[in-house]
């Protein structure tokens, strides 16, 4: 079963930015997604990439602010995140889209002044 681990995460004021990494521990060669999960509210789809990376699309509330990107050679997924708003303070997790039961311990992103 491969593993998927989320790093990069932390504290960030508001109009700061984060990239965010998903370490697979086998092939991702699938379709990926980035999710997050406020609290109090259930987890979402923020951003979702073709196997290719040749397409993606997001959440209306991160379009133009974040970007999803792949490396498939190193196994990676990757969430270029600008223009941090609190609204984005969350536990984010990297998942195959759509998602399967197998969730890494995610990467907490908090964005306060």
């Amino acid at each position: 079963q491969v593993r998927l681990v989320e790093s990069g995460g932390g504290l960030v004021q508001p109009g700061g930015s984060l990239r965010l990494s998903c370490a697979a521990s086998g092939s991702i060669f699938s379709a990926m997604g980035w999710y997050r999960q406020a609290p109090g509210k259930q987890r979402e789809l923020v951003a979702a990439i073709t196997t290719s990376g040749g397409s993606t699309n997001y959440a209306d509330s991160v379009k133009g602010r974040f970007t999803i990107s792949r490396d498939n050679a190193r196994k990676t997924l990757f969430l270029q995140m600008n223009s941090l708003k609190p609204e984005d303070t969350a536990v984010y997790y990297c998942n195959w889209y759509p998602n399967r039961p197998v969730w890494g311990q995610g990467t907490q992103v908090t964005v306060s002044s």
